[in-house]
């Protein structure tokens, strides 16, 4: 029995409609970050965007790749990322290097403040996505890696692809 003005009917479709859409889409992934550093911490923050960036954010046209936080009169903000002009945009564009408020509550501000002022510690964007319809920040805690940390890391990476290519043959000559 349909409730008032047929909710039950437009709960249906909202159910369906969620299940349709994937909870999240990336937008960027800062690679170069998971292998300059060892990555601590990582949590979800939101960022303020202009109605320009958000569409050339969900066009895909972002780099994280030197980007880092700093935590600035109680408020931590995002450099370097860089967002290309929209294409449509007129001369209200964004600036393509501006700096980007972080959204993040007042307790994990605190928080990140003071592990990023001890010694070598940094906060780096780790990936970009939209949640909900929201897009949001995946910020880490990071300590950067040595020259050797990220040779054994190459190594240990090349010997786990040999493992595995070793074992897929080993199954596929048994047939």
């Amino acid at each position: 029995m349909p409730g008032k003005n047929g909710s039950a009917r437009a709960g249906a479709a909202a159910k369906g409609a969620s299940s349709d859409r994937p909870a999240e889409r990336v937008f960027a992934t800062n690679r170069k970050a998971f292998h300059d550093y060892e990555i601590l911490e990582a949590l979800e923050a939101g960022i303020e965007l202009t109605g320009t960036e958000i569409k050339s954010v969900r066009a895909g046209k972002l780099n994280l790749r030197d980007s880092y936080a700093r935590v600035q009169d109680g408020e931590i903000w995002l450099y370097n990322m860089h967002i290309s002009p929209y294409d449509q945009g007129n001369r209200w564009n964004h600036e393509p290097l501006r700096p980007r408020r972080l959204l993040l509550h007042r307790g994990e501000i605190g928080r990140l403040a003071v592990k990023s002022q001890e010694q070598g510690l940094t906060l780096v964007p780790l990936r970009m996505y939209a949640k909900k319809g929201h897009a949001k920040l995946e910020l880490a805690v990071v300590r950067g890696k040595r020259q050797y940390d990220k040779r054994a890391a190459i190594a240990e990476r090349e010997s786990k692809r040999e493992l595995d290519r070793i074992v897929k043959e080993a199954y596929a000559g048994g047939r």
